[in-house]
């Protein structure tokens, strides 16, 4: 059975709708809304706007969310994990309007951004066991989610749901942004410091679950590059022997040359600061246990045409197996 599975940061992925409000007529058990209605909000204890440090929480631009459903739907992949998706209601309408239905399956459970972006899994192929682990600590501040997001586990299974084929750890690992009001040096170093206990407690939890001989994968925004040794303890574990699936990706097509691309086609992430080269670097990852990589027939990133993005600031990459 041949399979393909890769990741994606949707970029933002918020609904247009943007306010919780309170109906008096359901309070007075009146739910009849086929009649004309008129919604009026003028008292502030009845309604809430989402806002994230002050700004408006805006839906994601229409033409950006048509750009990345266009991508999807060319990659046409099996399994599709997600990283920023704002919730499951916006998930599922992504899925039904925008990419047709094309994801039969789909799973995102609540995280811990105060952004409310979350990880998710959109699937052709059915799915077994989900959990969450957005509630787990690490030993250094144990009274906190070490998650910022999620850490999600998902089975995916074979047709006729008889078989799971592999489990899926989607990540979306602590950004690299320090906000400019923040003091620079100090606000890199806690992001790092909080990547690395992610990328630790994420290698406990899959080494409790999974044994080094299962069939597993971890992949998402990692937001390091492979070689970091902030990742080192989840992707050169010497217990889980994990594949970098991603060391010599074909593109979907060439960045233009001006953009004087790396000769390494392992990138997913273009940043250039103002007067200097730009960096490019593989922050979206997709890591094979020992039975997976030995399945991998190939790997791919759909390269993005405008150097700032389609839609999305990350190019999706992915791998083919056959299962």
């Amino acid at each position: 059975m041949d399979i393909s599975v890769g990741t994606f940061n949707l970029n933002n992925l918020f609904s247009r709708f943007n306010f919780s409000g309170v109906i008096d007529a359901i309070k007075t058990g009146d739910t009849d809304v086929s009649v004309s209605a008129k919604y009026d909000f003028t008292d502030p204890s009845t309604f809430k706007i989402r806002t994230f440090k002050g700004k408006l929480v805006k839906g994601k631009d229409p033409k950006d969310t048509d750009t990345i459903a266009r991508r999807i739907v060319e990659m046409n992949l099996d399994v599709l994990g997600c990283q920023e998706v704002e919730d499951v209601d916006t998930l599922r309408r992504f899925n039904t309007d925008n990419l047709k239905g094309l994801y039969p399956f789909q799973v995102l459970v609540e995280g811990n951004d105060n952004r409310l972006i979350d990880v998710a899994v959109l699937s052709k192929l059915p799915i077994g066991a989900v959990t969450s682990w957005q509630k787990a600590v690490h030993p250094a501040v144990p009274t906190e989610p070490v998650f910022s997001r999620d850490l999600l586990q998902v089975e995916i299974l074979n047709g006729s749901r008889t078989k799971r084929l592999f489990t899926m750890f989607v990540n979306h690992l602590k950004s690299r942004f320090v906000d400019p009001l923040e003091n620079q040096v100090i606000g890199t170093k806690k992001a790092n410091e909080l990547r690395q206990r992610q990328a630790e407690m994420a290698a406990q939890i899959i080494e409790a679950q999974l044994r080094p001989t299962s069939s597993f994968m971890v992949l998402g925004d990692m937001n390091d590059p492979p070689e970091s040794p902030l990742l080192a303890p989840l992707v050169s574990s010497s217990t889980m022997k994990l594949h970098n699936a991603l060391e010599k990706p074909t593109e979907t097509r060439p960045v233009k040359p001006s953009a004087d691309p790396p000769k390494n086609t392992a990138w997913t992430d273009r940043f250039k600061k103002s007067g200097q080269p730009a960096d490019y670097l593989l922050f979206d990852q997709i890591w094979l246990s020992p039975p997976l990589a030995s399945k991998q027939t190939g790997a791919f990133i759909d390269r993005r045409k405008n150097l700032t993005g389609d839609g999305s600031d990350h190019d999706p990459a992915w791998v083919t197996l056959t299962v």
